[in-house]
């Protein structure tokens, strides 16, 4: 490549990460390790409230264990395509063990949820169908809908009915999905899945549901058909799944591209995410820990904790440069709140977006609400 490519590119990029840095919303890399004692950054250590770990299982002995043992046993790799000879037992293992806990009768395990979503998604879906999708729903689902080719009509947050409308206009003859999360990433939300589901009978419509946060967290009947999740949060491990029916299963494994051209997961993942379950079926009551500690935090900076129904709670501030200033305040203190900009949420919804775990103490809740009174206007905390 001639040294003017080189500069040409070094420009391109150049323009691009000013535009970025105009908007609040410009990006990079700070080194955190994570251990039983909490995060370390830039030599600090550092209370986290920010990950998705709402049952401190990345750090439990008995998965630390089952993922060492099983990396002695196969090795660190899986070695390829989970079609060609990376189809280690205990992939076939966990998702048997997948689809007992989902009540489904199959399940397929991806190498992430976002390889999940953009490889089902398109499976189910094709130009001419429709796709109808909350607003409010992971990046994921919105590139598999897109990949596609299908039409994808946007309803405003958990609107039933403006759904119903949506399926009731959709073009005859052609298939309709519904995609929805269980519990919504950025708000802590739930979907009134009961009533979604409802709509989609009415409409002879497929509900498939991202249930990335609610696994392991809360205990609740979920009606959906295709069921899409993670295991990279609660389980403290890496992966993603699908369940469903199982001929659709079969489907899905020689016709989802980011699982067919994928090489298959670690096999020390996977034991991880076994041992997971075992820990999450043994001790329910970690999820609600990690709940009432959300609870309380709510009820500390005067929000009503009946108004929380996960481990998520936002602080929404509006301003991306608000956000990042709250941020770094915070983790002044011991606290590590990452400030989330958008795209990843609305435009003028730049918040705090506080993450509890069943590993968190009291006294640090109490101290994060503390600071966040002190340091954060008052009507930002009660939004």
């Amino acid at each position: 490549m001639t040294g003017q490519q080189f500069e040409d590119i070094e420009a391109f990029a150049a323009a691009g990460l000013a535009t970025l840095e105009a908007k609040g919303i410009r990006r990079s890399l700070l080194p955190a390790a994570r251990n039983a004692d909490g995060v370390t950054r830039n030599h600090r250590r550092l209370i986290s409230f920010c990950d998705n770990d709402y049952l401190g299982l990345s750090q439990h002995s008995a998965v630390i264990r089952a993922s060492i043992e099983a990396t002695r046993e196969f090795g660190a790799g899986a070695g390829a395509a989970r079609l060609v000879t990376g189809d280690n037992p205990l992939n076939q293992k966990l998702e048997t063990r997948l689809a007992q806990v989902k009540g489904l009768p199959a399940a397929r395990v991806f190498g992430s949820g976002y390889l999940a979503n953009i490889g089902v998604i398109p499976v189910l879906a094709s130009p001419g169908d429709l796709i109808a999708i909350d607003e409010l729903s992971h990046a994921c689902m919105f590139s598999g809908a897109k990949l596609s080719g299908a039409e994808v009509a946007v309803f405003p947050h958990n609107d039933v009915a403006a759904l119903a409308r949506l399926l009731a206009n959709r073009a005859p003859g052609f298939k309709a999905l519904v995609l929805t999360e269980t519990v919504f990433s950025m708000d802590g939300d739930l979907a009134p899945l009961d009533e979604i589901q409802t709509a989609c009978r009415t409409h002879r419509a497929w509900l498939m549901t991202d249930d990335a946060h609610g696994l392991g967290v809360l205990k609740r009947t979920n009606p959906a058909p295709i069921q899409m999740g993670t295991l990279s949060k609660a389980a403290g491990a890496y992966g993603g799944y699908i369940a469903g029916p199982s001929k659709l299963i079969e489907l899905i494994t020689s016709r989802a591209r980011s699982f067919v051209y994928t090489t298959g997961l670690p096999p020390g993942v996977l034991a991880a995410a076994l041992a997971a379950l075992d820990v999450m079926e043994a001790a329910p009551e970690l999820g609600a820990r990690a709940v009432t500690n959300a609870r309380l935090f709510a009820s500390l900076i005067g929000r009503d904790p009946a108004s929380v129904d996960s481990a998520i709670v936002p602080v929404i501030l509006g301003d991306s440069a608000k956000a990042l200033e709250a941020s770094e305040r915070l983790e002044a203190e011991g606290f590590l709140v990452t400030a989330i900009r958008p795209p990843t949420v609305p435009a003028g919804t730049a918040r705090l977006r506080v993450t509890f775990s069943a590993r968190h103490q009291e006294q640090d809740v109490r101290r994060l609400a503390d600071l966040v009174r002190a340091l954060l206007p008052a009507q930002a905390a009660a939004e």
